[in-house]
């Protein structure tokens, strides 16, 4: 196993470790302002870009934590053999302390903050440590665990800043998530094909054909479940505008280039990745934004 013995890289590496990359999942934090109509609010705002921290540290020492618990079956992966612990730059007992030091910190930082964000980030600390014990060997629980982070992230938007959360925000948070995390599923059984199981024993319960059926549904439900949030009554009448509908179009193609993605390109392992690297979608993304900010803060 290589050893890192200087200290500029071992502190990259042990940056890398909490995995930077996958910090963008932590703007669902965002929502609940952007809908609550307070993006411009400087105290509201500040409070989020808080919480977004706060959430990057935690989940940051839950990464390491995965990586530690998935140390063996990481070292045969094709990819994350390459990741710092895996590959051995990183030492296991360093990256405990680190872990153990960074979980404190955020939850010491926000108990002064705020306890109800405390408690959500306890709730979310629990779901992890179940999922990485338990909940990720149990077919369709483990996606279900891997999307209810989700949740967990807009909830503690909401509570920061103290904003009523419309349920159709949680439905759409939900399925959108669950849509992605079967597409997870999907791209490590297309990718690691036969050793797919040794992997992650539960792909073993999935298949293509099975993962694609339900992707379908979640598809369908999710594209419906935002249609009828910006025709509803309660959103016309809290935005005072029917125009919210003028951006169900990126949905459509933003879901319909991630599908293109997933079938064609055999992508969908990292979507946080993807996200960011794939121009058409990431200029999706920017159309739904700019056209949300249009529409509610005119």
């Amino acid at each position: 196993m290589p050893k890192n013995n200087n200290p500029m890289t071992l502190l990259k590496d042990l940056f890398l470790t909490l995995r930077p990359k996958q910090w963008i999942k932590n703007g669902a934090v965002f929502a609940p302002l952007l809908f609550s109509q307070n993006l411009l609010n400087g105290p509201l705002f500040i409070k989020t870009l808080e919480a977004f921290g706060l959430f990057c540290l935690l989940t940051g020492s839950v990464y390491i934590f995965n990586d530690l618990k998935d140390l063996k079956e990481d070292r045969r992966h094709p990819i994350k053999q390459n990741r710092p612990l895996a590959s051995g730059r990183v030492n296991p007992t360093l990256a405990w302390i680190i872990a153990f030091l960074l979980l404190i910190m955020s939850f010491l930082i926000g108990w002064r903050i705020s306890i109800p964000l405390t408690g959500i980030m306890g709730a979310y600390l629990l779901l992890q440590v179940l999922y990485t014990l338990f909940l990720k060997h149990l077919v369709i629980l483990d996606i279900f665990s891997i999307a209810a982070g989700f949740v967990l992230r807009v909830v503690a938007g909401g509570l920061t800043i103290g904003v009523h959360l419309s349920p159709w925000l949680l439905i759409c948070t939900m399925l959108l998530s669950l849509f992605l995390a079967m597409a997870k599923r999907r791209h490590e059984l297309i990718f690691l094909k036969e050793e797919a199981v040794n992997h992650r024993g539960i792909l073993k319960e999935y298949s293509p054909y099975l993962l694609d059926q339900m992707m379908g549904v979640v598809t369908a439900t999710t594209v419906m479940s935002y249609a009828l949030y910006t025709i509803s009554e309660e959103t016309i009448s809290k935005f005072h505008t029917p125009n919210l509908i003028f951006t169900l179009p990126f949905v459509l193609y933003g879901i319909f280039r991630y599908l293109y993605l997933v079938h064609q390109k055999v992508e969908g392992g990292r979507p946080e990745e993807i996200l960011l690297t794939d121009l058409p979608l990431l200029l999706t993304v920017l159309g739904w934004t700019i056209t949300v900010l249009v529409v509610l803060y005119r």
